[in-house]
């Protein structure tokens, strides 16, 4: 599978984006071909990767709702967090380590530290569909796991001083599944992984 790429074909550094779960290949240069897109949001909006949580009769039908819901509202957290640090790239003044641990937490930081290199950072934000698809709560510390179905067409690459947009390569994936890892801390839910599936959903 060919994953998604931006910026001109020399001299990249590659991102591999944790919330996103593609590789972006970020321009080293300070500037990019394509065209500022007015549209687009200065930062990402909140909330844009969360997933209502289930109602009426799902929640009474199911005994375990309540820990999805509470699974899912972490994990939107986190996709707000690690947004608001892409939008900068640094995750300076979010909570994002209050929702991220292990390797998701330490592939986010060495992204964030590419992208300061590269001078380049997100802007507007991804969309999750995703779905609890295992919880064990029987466990000294409970485990759960998402398999969620990405939307980042209007995540996109802009070089932070010009605000000029880089041009997404073709056939890149916009939807693609990403499996996630997650063990409940106390009372807090905490994103272990966020890995991407070669297959577009």
């Amino acid at each position: 599978m060919a994953t998604p790429e931006y910026g001109s074909r020399a001299a990249r550094y590659g991102v591999t984006v944790i919330a996103v779960g593609v590789a972006l290949a970020v321009s080293s240069c300070s500037g990019g071909d394509g065209k500022s897109d007015e549209s687009e949001p200065k930062h990402p909006s909140k909330s844009a990767a969360s997933t209502p949580a289930p109602s009426g009769s799902q929640t009474s039908s199911d005994p375990q709702a309540a820990d999805k819901k509470d699974l899912l509202a972490a994990y939107g957290h986190f996709w707000d967090e690690q947004t608001a640090a892409y939008a900068k790239a640094s995750s300076d003044g979010t909570k994002l380590t209050r929702y991220a641990t292990g390797d998701a937490l330490a592939r986010a930081e060495s992204e964030l530290m590419t992208m300061r290199k590269t001078g380049n950072v997100l802007t507007g934000a991804p969309v999750s569909h995703s779905e609890v698809t295992g919880l064990d709560m029987d466990r000294k510390v409970p485990k759960g796991s998402i398999r969620d179905c990405l939307d980042v067409s209007k995540w996109k690459v802009k070089n932070r001083k010009t605000g000029e947009q880089l041009p997404a390569a073709k056939g890149r994936l916009e939807r693609y599944v990403t499996e996630v890892k997650a063990e409940k801390w106390g009372k807090q839910w905490m994103i272990l992984s966020v890995s991407p599936q070669k297959r577009a959903c």
